[in-house]
């Protein structure tokens, strides 16, 4: 499994968000790079970069922050956030990180959304958003009335690789991740999972292991100091 430390930007800024609330956010530094690069001197293998403000309103709202990120780093980053047509996820791509996360593109475009699996394919993966079971979009201001499971079922048949899944009702929250749905999901096909959302403690990450997610990203634990990310890297080198 691996662990990806989340850089979440918002106004240029490295953040945290609670459920997804944008008036209920902490700021952690004033130059999200400076943040990648401790991470990656910690020893972390990939990192999780998601533009906030372009989840919600759309477009790159911190292209500045995410362009001094993908020059200052030397590991794979994966990144999302706004990301609903193929000249960003082209571009980024570009940039250098080696995977970019649409998500409310594969609700909106489906086609779309088939066409660039087609093209990018493991560069490609999904974040799926759910509360009580139900999709989230638009930066998690919106919740469809569709099953988060049968969009999994679906990203399957277009031959997605890789899907974030994230219990919005866990995020933030530091009270460990929802166990149930990543086993359910581990059941239905073979997409590589990562769990996002209240990976809080080492136990967290050994249950997910034992699970065989292929991936956990963590945010808030790391940031409050509540995880300690080399007691985290050397729980999943024990399995």
């Amino acid at each position: 499994m691996i662990l990806l430390p989340a850089i979440d930007i918002k106004d240029n800024k490295c953040v945290r968000l609670t459920q997804g609330k944008f008036e209920k956010v902490n700021i952690y530094s004033a130059d999200p790079s400076d943040m990648a690069k401790k991470w990656e001197d910690m020893g972390a293998e990939y990192l999780h970069i998601v533009d906030l403000d372009g989840a919600k309103n759309e477009g790159f709202q911190n292209m500045k922050s995410i362009e001094r990120i993908a020059k200052s780093i030397n590991i794979p980053m994966q990144i999302g956030g706004g990301i609903r047509d193929e000249a960003k996820v082209k571009e980024l791509l570009e940039l250098g990180f080696q995977r970019v996360i649409v998500g409310t593109m594969a609700i909106e475009n489906k086609e779309l959304t088939a066409k660039l699996a087609k093209i990018y394919k493991e560069h490609l993966a999904v974040s799926i958003d759910a509360l009580n079971g139900k999709v989230a979009t638009r930066g998690w201001q919106s919740i469809e009335d569709i099953d988060s499971i049968e969009v999994f079922k679906y990203l399957d048949s277009i031959n997605i690789d890789t899907v974030v899944y994230t219990d919005i009702s866990k995020d933030g929250m530091l009270e460990g991740p929802n166990f149930d749905i990543y086993e359910r999901l581990s059941m239905v096909n073979d997409i590589n999972i990562i769990a996002s959302g209240g990976v809080t403690t080492v136990d967290d990450i050994k249950k997910l292991n034992k699970l065989n997610i292929y991936g956990a990203i963590i945010g808030k634990a790391l940031y409050d100091n509540r995880l300690d990310f080399k007691d985290a890297l050397e729980a999943i080198a024990k399995k």
